[in-house]
This record gives structure tokens, C-alpha cells and sequence, in this order.
């Protein structure tokens, strides 16, 4: 079911020092914005609140780009912001070119839900991000079945599994819709999206061509597959093994 049985092997340490860079510092830059959004709101005194999603009023449909950067208070906004740094990372690190695509539609798509099918009161913070987040992690690891994947989406379970509760009606100040929609919309990008990235190569061992062809027609010597149908005068031919596959395609298995 899983790609488990064989260690992918490495990637070139440049371009992982550059991943693992890239995966660390973007979701910073987004963290120090919404810290100095918060800033300006205390400096200037001003209620940001319009900014958020007034659901069915033309007025708050603004508020499907804006709501995210707003937060009611230091609290709320330190509530988000560990869990959102650490999503963003994880998913950057194991799946950068599908979550490049997925963050924006969780952004838009999620505000657009909160706006068609909240209650009508204003809406605000970056909680709908995690919760798209923390949901296209653990999909995509399911759909793409390699080990990275898989350990990624245990570690966003065992870290942040609780979210699955938010997406339940608790207290009245809290907006179950943003979770709900983020979380909806985060599943179905890590349902579509999860071939964007390639796919680990892994190493190819004698043993598993024996497994496929089967001990009556090939046998294994040195390392290649000498093929025991006749060929050409009846002699033995050998076949040059593969050495390396990569699974770009691996089958649904339900």
C-alpha cells in the first residue's frame, strides 16, 4: 500500500540545504507580516474588524483577502501564528510546488465558503489557513504513499491533530466556518494536487525483479537478469536490469 520497503535515495545536500532554507524562511516573512499588521492596528488605535468577512454582504466580500491578515488581539493572533509557521514549513519542505498552489486556494476558496455559509457577523484571523493546512498535509502524505509523505502527515496528526475538532460548532466567538472551509478546501488540494511534486526515486534490487518475472523464466546473477527463454539459436540472453524507478503514478488502491 505504501512505498515503505526501500530507502529513497538522497537528495543532492545543496538543493536540500536550499529546500529546507526556503521551507524555514518564507513562512517567516508571512509571520512578520501579520505581526506588523498588528502593530499598525495598535499604533494607529483603529478597528481593522471591517476587514473581515461579512458573509452574503457585498461589502465584506473584501474581506475574502483581507480577513486572514486581521486578528482581534495579541492572543488571537499568537494563537495562529506557531501553528501556521510550523504547517507552512512541513508542507514547503515535503510538497513546495503543490503548496504553493493549494496556500492561494485555501486563502480564497476558504474566504469565498466563509462568505456564501457563515453566520453574519464579521470574521477574521488566519485560523482557516492552519486548519487548510494541517488538512492538505495529511491528505497529500495519503494520496502520495512514499515514505516522506507519510511521516509528515504523522507528524502534523501527532502535532496538531486537535484541529480536527475545530471544525465542530463550540463557542459562539469562535468561527467554525473558517475552520470548516479551510479544511474542506486544504483536503481537496492535497486530493488533486499531490502528483505536482516529484515523486522520491528509489533503489531497484535484484530480488524484486525475481518477485515480478518469477523464478521459472529469469534467474539473478551479478546483479543482472539473465533471460532463460530461448533466443536466437536457443542460447541464453542477458537483459540489462533497470537500476532505479521512480513511482510517479502509484496506483489508487482505495
Amino acid at each position: 500500500m505504501f512505498n515503505l520497503r526501500r530507502p529513497a535515495l538522497p537528495r543532492d545536500p545543496e538543493e536540500e540545504r536550499e529546500r529546507i532554507r526556503r521551507a524555514l524562511v518564507l513562512p517567516l516573512v508571512g509571520v512578520g507580516i501579520l505581526v506588523a499588521i498588528q502593530l499598525l492596528q495598535g499604533l494607529l488605535s483603529g478597528d481593522f474588524l471591517r476587514l473581515g468577512i461579512l458573509p452574503r454582504d457585498p461589502t465584506g466580500v473584501l474581506g475574502i483577502i483581507t480577513s486572514p491578515l486581521i486578528h482581534g488581539s495579541w492572543g488571537h493572533l499568537m494563537a495562529n501564528v506557531p501553528a501556521l509557521w510550523v504547517l507552512a514549513a512541513l508542507s514547503l519542505y515535503g510538497f513546495p510546488k503543490a503548496t504553493r498552489i493549494a496556500l492561494p486556494l485555501i486563502w480564497v476558496m476558504g474566504g469565498l465558503g466563509v462568505w456564501l455559509f457563515a453566520r453574519e457577523a464579521f470574521h477574521i484571523g488566519a485560523s482557516g489557513l492552519t486548519h487548510g493546512l494541517m488538512f492538505f498535509a495529511v491528505v497529500i502524505g495519503i494520496r502520495r504513499r512514499d515514505a516522506l509523505s507519510i511521516a509528515l502527515a504523522l507528524i502534523v496528526l501527532f502535532l496538531y491533530g486537535s484541529m480536527l475538532w475545530g471544525v465542530i460548532p463550540s463557542s459562539p466567538g469562535i468561527s467554525f466556518e473558517a475552520h470548516l472551509a479551510g479544511a474542506v478546501t486544504g483536503a481537496l488540494c492535497g486530493w488533486f494536487l499531490y502528483r505536482q511534486d516529484p515523486f522520491p526515486v528509489y533503489r531497484r534490487y535484484d530480488w524484486e525483479d525475481e518477485e515480478e518475472d518469477g523464478p521459472d523464466s529469469h534467474t539473478l546473477s551479478g546483479g543482472r537478469v539473465i533471460d532463460l527463454d530461448a533466443g536466437a539459436g536457443g542460447q541464453a540472453q542477458e537483459t540489462p536490469r533497470r537500476g532505479l524507478e521512480s513511482p510517479e503514478d502509484p496506483p489508487d488502491r482505495g
